[in-house]
C-alpha cells in the first residue's frame, strides 16, 4: 500500500500493519524500529521525522499496535496471543533483519509519547537487541494518567492500562523507571521532554535523576525551550534525535569492526 511519500508504503507484518521506509541507497548496517504515540499518528505525517529518515537513508518500520502501550501483557484488542513488547522484540525486529539485513546492534528503537516511553522500557528490558533508543516527549508516568484521566484530553488513552492492570500501583511497576537496572542498560540513550508538558515532564526530570544517581550514561534535553514560536517541541527536537541516533549506531559499528 504506496503512502504519500517517496518509499514509503505499508506491509504486513506478524499479521499487523507496519509503515516501511525503504530509501533507496539506504545507510550501511542501519535501521530504525518507531513506535508511535497514544493518538496513532503515522510516521508519515510527522513531517519533521519522516524528512530526517528520509535524509539519512535510514530504513524503518513503524508497526502499529493501536492503544496498546506497547506493554509486555496481552492486549485483546491487539492479539490473543502476543503481546505488543513480543511484537516488536522479535517480529518487527526478525523483518528489519529480512528486508534490510540488518541485526543487533544496529537497530536503534526510538518513539514518541506512548511509543517514547516503550522506546525506553523496551530497551531498558533488552539492552543487548537495542542498545540504542530515543524518545521524544516520553509518557513515561503512565500510571499517572490513570489517575487523571478524566481531567485529561486524552482520557480514552488509558482505558486499556485500567483493564489490564485494574490499579494504578500496578501499572506504576510496568513504568520504564522501574526496569532501570543499575549493571545492564542500553549503551545510548536519549530523550526529550519539555517542561511545559505538565503531563509528563515530571517522569523524565525523575527518569534523568535516577540515570544520574545511578551513573548510567544519557543525554536528557529537559531544558525550557527556546526555539521558534509556534513549532511544535517534537519538531524542535527532532533532529536532536536523529542526530544522536546516527552517532550511537554508527559506534556500534564500529564496536563490530
Amino acid at each position: 500500500m504506496p503512502l504519500p511519500r517517496a518509499h514509503w508504503s505499508v506491509i504486513d507484518v506478524g499479521g499487523r500493519p507496519c509503515e516501511m521506509h525503504a530509501p533507496p541507497n539506504p545507510a550501511a548496517s542501519r535501521a530504525v524500529i518507531f513506535l508511535h504515540d497514544a493518538c496513532e499518528r503515522r510516521l508519515v505525517d510527522m513531517p519533521a521525522l519522516a524528512e530526517l529518515f528520509e535524509e539519512h537513508r535510514l530504513p524503518v518500520l513503524a508497526p502499529r499496535a493501536g492503544r496498546s502501550w506497547w506493554l509486555d501483557r496481552l492486549v485483546p484488542a491487539f492479539d490473543p496471543h502476543v503481546t505488543p513488547e513480543r511484537h516488536v522484540v522479535e517480529a518487527v525486529r526478525g523483518e528489519v533483519g529480512r528486508r534490510f539485513g540488518v541485526q543487533p546492534p544496529g537497530i536503534a528503537v526510538v518513539g514518541i509519547g506512548m511509543g517514547g516511553q516503550a522506546a525506553l522500557r523496551i530497551a531498558y528490558r533488552h539492552p543487548t537487541i537495542f542498545p540504542v533508543t530515543a524518545a521524544i516527549a516520553p509518557a513515561i508516568d503512565f500510571h499517572r494518567g490513570m489517575r487523571e484521566a478524566g481531567d485529561r484530553d486524552d482520557g480514552e488513552s488509558y482505558d486499556v492500562l485500567w483493564q489490564l492492570f485494574g490499579d494504578v500501583e500496578r501499572a506504576r511497576q510496568e513504568t520504564a523507571i522501574l526496569h532501570v537496572h543499575p549493571l545492564n542498560w542500553p549503551r545510548h540513550q536519549f530523550f526529550a521532554s519539555d517542561p511545559a508538558d505538565l503531563h509528563w515532564h515530571d517522569g523524565a526530570a525523575r527518569l534523568h535523576g535516577k540515570l544520574v544517581a545511578l551513573g548510567i550514561p544519557h543525554v536528557a534535553l529537559l531544558e525550557p525551550r527556546v526555539g521558534v514560536p509556534g513549532v511544535r517541541f517534537e519538531d524542535e527536537v527532532a533532529p536532536a534525535a536523529i542526530r544522536f541516533v546516527l552517532e550511537a549506531l554508527d559506534q556500534e559499528s564500529r564496536r563490530l569492526a
